[in-house]
């Protein structure tokens, strides 16, 4: 499988149990793990989800940029970013993450741009959102 020209990576506190809700509420599945020297963080993971690639790794504190801001999302705050995620069936996608632990930001509906399209935040602060395109009216 060829790497996507861009990937995103996820700063996680707790990147062990987020590959565990990863694959129950997406359907990922691990392609490399790399523990860390304390033998309780992950250094580095890769997972393919809907297709695509996603690496995530452990918080590391003690090597925290100057300002900081490079963090999980519980300790900054928040998140700039949402994964999007083009699916066959956004109702479907949207069901699986809920019943596995995400929260609900926006449920399924039906967007004026033409997509059916729902959003969820995973127990690690991060944004997901799922959508399908509407069949064209007539």
């Amino acid at each position: 499988m060829t790497m996507s020209p861009i990937i995103p990576h996820l700063n996680i506190d707790g990147a062990t149990a987020a590959i565990d809700f990863y694959a129950k509420a997406l359907g990922a599945s691990e392609m490399a793990r790399v523990p860390a020297d304390d033998g309780k963080r992950l250094l580095h993971a890769a997972l393919v989800i809907n297709g695509g690639h996603v690496f995530l790794h452990d918080d590391f504190p003690e090597f925290q940029s100057p300002n900081g801001r490079f963090a999980p999302p519980p300790r900054i705050g928040g998140v700039s970013v949402t994964m999007h995620l083009t699916v066959d069936d956004c109702d479907a996608w949207y069901a699986r993450a809920i019943a596995a632990g995400a929260v609900e930001v926006v449920a399924p509906h039906d967007a004026f741009w033409g997509d059916r399209y729902g959003q969820v935040n995973d127990p690690f602060g991060h944004s997901w959102s799922f959508a399908h395109t509407l069949p064209a009216k007539s």
